[in-house]
């Protein structure tokens, strides 16, 4: 079976660094569902504008070439020192590297210079992932309140403090998204076995590049480069 993406999306993301691990925790975050040639005819969106949310699925086009599924990953989540199967956990190293995302629709465009263009929020994603389809989220089939979610019922979802300087927030107003760039960072992007309070991290954002440092359970933006 060939899978052809048909669309792409762009966020505010040019590298894995800093993308929330699961999709909606950043409920903020932006981005652009732009199609391919050959599906931007505004008749395929006939409908979708009575929905609020959408199931992306995509490929982790970031993998490197030479990385190899394993029957057994560590979860972020738990610390990195754990194991558990690949088929319990979404890690991107798969037997086939497919994502699934909800995303919330923002408001869609039918004509632009793009084609038709689908503004979402929440999104888990890299600029430029290739999107291989999109369904529409139903409330009544997907919605599961009494789910049982294994070892993950058992993890806190506790946020970091997020502290940026007035002269930043004043610099960056127009420029990026403020409350997405908080929301993101909130969800600490520091890989999980790592948690030295005098290492100086790098994430970009909408072009920028934010340093940031964390101790405890606050986080500290320092400056841009």
């Amino acid at each position: 079976m060939e899978i052809t993406p048909i669309a792409v999306i762009r966020t505010g993301f040019p590298e894995k660094f800093g993308v929330p691990r699961q999709s909606g925790l950043a409920s903020e975050l932006r981005g652009r569902i732009v199609f391919a040639d050959a599906y931007r005819d505004p008749a395929c969106l006939k409908g979708l504008s009575g929905f609020s949310h959408i199931w992306l699925l995509w490929g982790f086009s970031a993998n490197r070439p030479a990385s190899a599924w394993h029957p057994q990953v560590r979860p972020p989540r738990l610390g990195g020192n754990s194991y558990m199967g690949v088929f319990a956990t979404r890690s991107p190293y798969r037997p086939n590297p497919i994502g699934l995302s909800c995303v919330e629709i923002d408001h869609i465009e039918t004509s632009t210079p793009e084609g038709p263009v689908i503004h979402i929020k929440g999104a888990d994603l890299m600029d430029g992932t290739p999107i291989f389809d999109i369904k529409p989220y139903i409330r009544y089939a997907d919605s599961r309140p009494d789910a049982v979610c294994g070892y993950v019922d058992s993890l806190s979802d506790t946020r970091l403090e997020v502290r940026i300087p007035d002269t930043l927030i004043k610099k960056w107003t127009g420029i990026l998204d403020v409350p997405a760039l908080i929301q993101v960072l909130s969800l600490d992007p520091r890989p999980s076995y790592q948690n030295d309070p005098e290492r100086v991290y790098g994430m970009s954002f909408s072009g920028v590049n934010i340093r940031f440092r964390v101790e405890d359970d606050i986080l500290e933006v320092l400056d841009q480069e």
